[in-house]
């Protein structure tokens, strides 16, 4: 793990749980849209903040997990 100040974790911790968060939103809605078109996209979206999610976590631990 880098050096981060106690600011720096402050702010990281609180995107992580932002982008996971969305991204479990996203998969949710993905789940729930009849429209075939726009549950796809969700899908992508909840992949595009998974991928974020993943980034942050591995800043901070160095290990890469699902968010949910």
């Amino acid at each position: 793990m880098s050096n981060f100040s106690s600011k720096d974790l402050e702010v990281l911790s609180s995107l992580l749980a932002s982008e996971g968060m969305a991204c479990k939103k996203a998969r949710m809605y993905s789940k729930t849209l009849t429209d075939q078109s726009l549950a796809e996209c969700m899908c992508g979206i909840a992949e595009c903040h998974e991928k974020r999610f993943n980034t942050l976590l591995q800043m901070l631990t160095g290990v890469k997990r699902k968010a949910n």
